[in-house]
């Protein structure tokens, strides 16, 4: 398979999948290294294609139209991570992001998209198993997260239950109109 064919299998995989698929999983689906799967990617979204690189895969941007979308302020350790999104997912919330402010970079962001209890788990089993830190460790703790859900009343119940849970500082806006 020559590379310009290979890279639109690899955008067709892509955009046919609602979750996030690894660069490994691709590789093996075309039949070619993981590296060369990433330099790929990486082309065509040069190119203008709207893919989101997760901690794991890579997945298309997806339109959050009529979404209510908002950032929430959290602080806590690695030991209420999983209990955080938890109650976000719990109550229809998708966590798109995390973002930390850090004092030389700026604000430093990596893309989440959990949107369910396995994406929840999914996330945890490879923090743990990696033995990686959480990005907000760089700000001791403190990080917002960009969430999406049917609704105004369903982001000011996430607020609530985080504040609950004495891990929600308090929520920091709204993004109207967001394609994310």
């Amino acid at each position: 398979m020559d590379a310009e064919l290979r890279r639109s299998e690899i955008l067709r995989l892509i955009q046919e999948e609602e979750r996030p698929v690894s660069a490994t999983s691709l590789a093996a689906r075309v039949g070619v290294s993981r590296q060369a799967v990433v330099g790929d990617v990486a082309l065509l979204r040069a190119r203008g294609n709207e893919i989101i690189a997760t901690a794991r895969g890579y997945m298309m941007s997806r339109p959050y139209a009529g979404k209510f979308i908002g950032k929430i302020a959290c602080r806590h350790g690695l030991a209420d991570t999983e209990r955080e999104l938890l109650s976000i997912v719990a109550l229809g919330g998708e966590v798109l992001d995390v973002i930390v402010a850090h004092p030389y970079y700026g604000d430093l962001t990596g893309r989440l998209g959990i949107a369910a209890v396995e994406d929840v788990k999914n996330f945890m089993e490879s923090l743990n198993a990696e033995g990686r830190g959480l990005l907000s460790e760089l700000t001791d703790g403190v990080h917002l997260h960009t969430v999406a859900c049917g609704d105004r009343q369903t982001f000011d119940a996430i607020v609530d239950k985080l504040e609950q849970l004495g891990i929600g500082l308090a929520p920091v806006g709204e993004i109207v109109n967001a394609a994310l």
